[in-house]
């Protein structure tokens, strides 16, 4: 087996692929597990930098409340879709910003992992709202309650993007 001597580089692409994907479907709920992440284990590549603030407790915690808001407001007849423009372009910058913060993280580019974060995220948004809306006109299940399964999906899709952050039992992983 040949072995190489270049030392292993951290993953960048897919994690923020997986996090932008929960930022389409649930704007806060990205940046909320992102820097739940950052704040139990900072990473030096947000030293210096303008995203360092997501490695901070206090930010965790205020995304995690502003998350499960969000939850809840999602499930109100009053609230616009996810596609409209305000809408969607919320979810755009919620998906650069944990594409930012991830590819500087990981001494990356910050304007890289940005603007494969806001694509990935649009694409979800327009994605899951087709699922969300087809799966409650052809079940008739009502729009709310489809979201409250899209919800457990979020909150299982973060809890396993942390989970294949943490390193496997005896095995290092630099940051």
């Amino acid at each position: 087996m040949k072995h190489s001597n270049k030392s292993r580089r951290p993953a960048k692409f897919w994690p923020v692929m997986g996090f932008a994907t929960l930022a389409g479907m649930r704007s806060m709920s990205a940046p909320a597990f992102l820097s739940h992440y950052l704040s139990r284990q900072p990473h030096a590549g947000l030293d210096g930098s303008s995203l360092r603030f997501m490695q901070k407790p206090a930010t965790a915690t205020i995304l995690k409340t502003v998350a499960a808001g969000e939850m809840v407001a999602d499930k109100m007849p009053f609230m616009p879709n996810r596609i409209a423009p305000e809408v969607l372009l919320g979810r755009l910058v919620s998906g650069a910003l944990v594409g930012a913060a991830w590819y500087r993280s990981r001494h990356g580019s910050a304007l890289g992992g940005g603007l494969l974060g806001g694509l990935v995220a649009v694409a979800s948004t327009i994605v899951s709202y087709a699922l969300r809306t087809g799966i409650s006109e052809k079940s008739g299940v009502p729009v709310a309650l489809v979201g409250v399964g899209e919800d457990a999906l979020v909150l299982a899709g973060g809890a396993a993007l942390l989970r294949g952050q943490q390193p496997a039992h005896g095995e290092w992983r630099p940051m």
